[in-house]
């Protein structure tokens, strides 16, 4: 049976690779100080990295950053203290992870971390063309902040468009059980490909002894 082993990545040298892999697959390099301030948890497959995320509690979140002004003087979820919420960002989960048991895993062991931070508010954010963590966030109920292009800094590189949402970490759990359905849809669509798969191969081998034959 394969297993995954959970790692907080503490390193400089490490931190760089988790850097890299988040680009590779955003597109976003994230900045090193950013990184320095948050827990970073990699996940490894026979001693490779295949997933990763990143839990910040201090207050400059990167996703509030983006939202305009004129959207925090008017949405009274910013009359919240900050230290009354935390930050979800740079989750990836690398191909080379097949099996959904394994994908749902990570997910499980994030929603751990986010519940033992003790922070109300949970900020995501997301890039909108990205559907596999549209339906990631989708399963916390989040309330929509800003959606559109971002404010960037100087030097900044970022996705066209962006999705800054927020849940509660009690929504999360009370809602964990959607994870598990997700689990089984995932199980259940791999079981059907892998027939498929078996069936198309199994019909190519006889077309081939076929041909011999004949």
């Amino acid at each position: 049976m394969e297993k995954i082993i959970f790692k907080t990545i503490t390193s400089k040298e490490e931190i760089s690779v988790v850097l890299d892999k988040i680009e590779s697959y955003s597109g976003v390099r994230l900045p090193m100080t950013y990184a320095l301030d948050s827990k970073i948890v990699g996940v490894f497959l026979h001693d490779q990295l295949v997933a990763g995320y990143m839990i910040v509690t201090k207050s400059d979140f990167r996703s509030l950053l983006f939202v305009p002004d004129q959207i925090k003087k008017t949405n009274q979820f910013f009359e919240n203290e900050k230290y009354e919420m935390m930050e979800v960002n740079g989750l990836w989960i690398s191909p080379a992870l097949k099996k959904p048991s394994l994908q749902v895993r990570v997910w499980m062991h994030l929603i751990i971390d986010i519940f033992v931070s003790r922070k109300k508010y949970v900020l995501l954010l997301r890039n909108t063309r990205n559907k596999a963590m549209e339906r990631f966030f989708s399963m916390a109920n989040p309330t929509e902040l800003y959606v559109g292009a971002p404010l960037l800094m100087v030097g900044e590189n970022t996705h066209d468009e962006i999705q800054v949402s927020y849940t509660t970490r009690w929504s999360i759990v009370l809602n964990i059980h959607k994870y598990y359905l997700e689990l089984r849809d995932r199980q259940h669509r791999a079981d059907r490909f892998s027939k498929q798969r078996d069936y198309a191969r199994t019909l190519k081998r006889s077309e081939s002894e076929f041909l011999l034959v004949d």
